[in-house]
């Protein structure tokens, strides 16, 4: 397989065309936090014919899955596969899942999405913030929803904040949340799910939803997520649901082996070989390698610290960081920009600072396939470009 490129310029068009295999491509220098790199295994596992998907080539390919999604989430609920982005299945949380009010808390850019949907899609909805780079506690949650009691019947909240890499207590949330009968609660897992401990069932979720090009380290273009039978009934009891993202027409057709719309079916093929590679690591092993890169990622931010006598720091608090992703709050004199472009020189890819924290932080995806030693190298790297 060969990879065409085409440069234009004013005059002509100029064809370069790279002859480097697929499987010779470097791997271990694309560290966005979002989409991560995919293993040229993965990508070849979407080189299938096209099927029918009203077939049963749909319902086998359906049933492969199955076994796979429930044991990345921790249930034996059906786990639902939408061809849409995970801010599709954001919506869809939003939209199904509340008669009343919706109460947001908001950690950073992407807790805020939850609440620009509500307000998009005309749902009464509040924001509970706290500074960026700080987690949602569950005794301030607790003490919202005692005082504000039977405004609110939906909570969302991010599990791990992809914009400042918070990693929020999400078992503490959903426990206090679960003294308040009617109320449930809406996980953002995007940045989590694969990556971190998330168990449906034991935390008794409600709605987590996550992206296929995250820990999965699947291309862009799939969302997953998981209901509670209390989220059905809930859903049951709205008649506004939409369309595109009706929770119970995903319900309906999961337990069919099917998809209520049009499925991305390469996609799907990627996303079943992949569930495999994850069963053979493990989880607990996966979400161990994810940690030991992250330990690794906030050692070498104090090294960066001790050796420059500059004020490098992790932006979230011990405790509350997350295994995935970290931001690195960058002394005065230091632009995340000029740093994300070095490395684009020197063929490694990172990620500026988010929203706000733009320029003043630089952001590492450490999720996925990635190994420490990948990390390694490109912590190298990071180095020679800021001291030299």
């Amino acid at each position: 397989m060969s990879i065409q490129q085409t440069t234009a310029e004013p005059d002509r068009a100029v064809n370069v065309e790279t002859t480097l295999p697929l499987n010779d491509q470097p791997f271990g220098r694309f560290f966005l936090p979002g989409p991560t790199e995919v293993r040229p295994e993965v990508l070849e596992a979407m080189v299938k014919p096209v099927i029918g998907h009203r077939g049963p080539d749909m319902n086998a390919l359906m049933a492969e899955l199955e076994p796979g999604l429930g044991y990345l989430f921790g249930t034996e609920r059906p786990v639902y596969v939408s061809s849409s982005s995970a801010t599709g299945m954001m919506e869809a949380a939003i939209t199904n899942l509340s008669r009343r009010r919706v109460l947001c808390l908001v950690c950073g850019a992407f807790s805020e999405r939850f609440h620009a949907i509500a307000s998009g899609t005309g749902q009464a909805a509040d924001r509970m913030d706290v500074e960026w780079g700080e987690p949602n506690l569950p005794e301030k949650v607790a003490g919202k929803l005692a005082e504000a009691r039977g405004r609110y019947d939906l909570v969302t909240v991010v599990h791990s904040e992809t914009s400042t890499g918070v990693l929020n207590p999400i078992a503490a949330i959903a426990e206090v949340i679960g003294e308040f009968d009617d109320v449930l609660l809406a996980v953002d897992g995007v940045t989590s799910v694969a990556g971190v401990p998330l168990l449906f069932d034991e935390w008794k979720l409600d709605f987590v939803v996550t992206g296929s090009q995250k820990a999965l380290a699947l291309p862009p273009g799939l969302a997953l997520a998981v209901a509670s039978e209390r989220a059905l009934e809930r859903a049951r009891q709205v008649e506004d649901r939409g369309y595109y993202f009706d929770l119970l027409k995903f319900e309906q057709n999961t337990v069919k082996r099917q998809t209520p719309n049009t499925p991305a079916v390469s996609l799907f093929y990627a996303l079943a070989y992949q569930l495999h590679r994850i069963r053979d690591e493990g989880l607990d092993a996966r979400w161990g390698r994810h940690q030991q890169m992250a330990e690794r990622t906030w050692e070498w931010v104090d090294e960066m610290a001790e050796q420059s006598g500059e004020p490098f720091r992790v932006l979230s608090p011990a405790g509350y960081r997350s295994p995935t992703v970290t931001a690195v709050a960058l002394p005065d004199g230091f632009d995340g920009s000029q740093v994300v472009a070095a490395l684009r020189e020197r063929d490694y890819t990172i990620a500026n600072g988010y929203g706000k924290l733009k320029g003043r932080t630089i952001r590492i995806g450490h999720m996925g396939d990635h190994t420490v030693q990948e990390l390694e190298d490109l912590l190298e790297q990071i180095t020679e470009v800021m001291l030299g």
